[in-house]
């Protein structure tokens, strides 16, 4: 049996995608900060699928809460396969608006998490004989490639997880593959405060003419655990929406 840990799984894409990860028969340790009833719910649709569920309340930004996540689920599930590093915090700040702690929260969880998580799972990753490999697959955004005027702390912690990805996999490649998703509009709960005005203009750029969904994100880091020959990738899933 294979085991997939998925940070910041209690809603959003790391939902869809720890209930992905069980559809095709892998057992998930679902993360959540704060929210507990949210995760727990993700664990039962985990179970639904006949696979094991452990949920962890960790906040992964912190090593010692990342490696207490990482622990319980070997301790609970037995072992590390498959990671993904989904854990995320946005606002929507002007530069001149922004404190240098919420610029460094944004940091520390959507990136620090990244790597403590990362680097508490090596070991079991590097134990795990998962086809074709065990794999990491790290959630990025469309705004490392777009920046974003109101939320500079967000796109470049989203950019920098791509420079994490790529390093990663140079330095794990052959035995474990790290890839990144860059997901584009997505609804969500972290994009539920947007005005029907605003939804109207941001469909403009998306040739598709439609918001994502959180389990179309989730079937592309499916595709990644899969994918034998690609490691250090970014697989773009934004309706088109970089063509402009």
């Amino acid at each position: 049996m294979t085991v997939a840990l998925v940070t910041g799984s209690s809603r959003g894409i790391g939902a869809a995608t720890a209930e992905r990860f069980a559809a095709a028969g892998h057992d998930v340790a679902v993360n959540y900060h704060t929210s507990e009833g949210a995760a727990e719910e993700t664990a039962a649709a985990v179970r639904e699928h006949g696979q094991h569920a452990t949920v962890v309340g960790a906040d992964v930004s912190n090593p010692e809460a990342a490696s207490r996540f990482v622990d319980t689920a070997v301790a609970e599930l037995g072992g590390v396969d498959h990671v993904v590093n989904n854990a995320g915090v946005d606002q929507h700040v002007y530069t001149e608006d922004l404190s240098p702690a919420d610029f460094d929260r944004v940091m520390d969880v959507n990136v620090n998490s990244v790597f403590t998580v990362t680097k508490a799972a090596l070991p079991h990753l590097r134990e795990s004989d998962a086809p074709p490999t065990p794999s990491i697959t790290n959630v990025s955004s469309i705004l490392a490639f777009t920046g974003a005027p109101i939320e500079v702390h967000y796109a470049g912690s989203k950019g920098a997880i791509l420079s994490v990805t790529k390093s990663h996999a140079r330095d794990f490649a052959p035995d474990i593959r790290v890839n990144a998703v860059a997901p584009g509009h997505v609804e969500t709960d972290m994009t539920s405060d947007r005005t029907e005005a605003e939804k109207r203009e941001e469909l403009t750029d998306i040739p598709m003419g439609s918001f994502g969904d959180p389990a179309d994100i989730a079937e592309a880091v499916a595709y990644l655990r899969d994918a034998r020959f690609v490691t250090g990738e970014t697989l773009h899933v934004n309706g088109g929406e970089l063509l402009r």
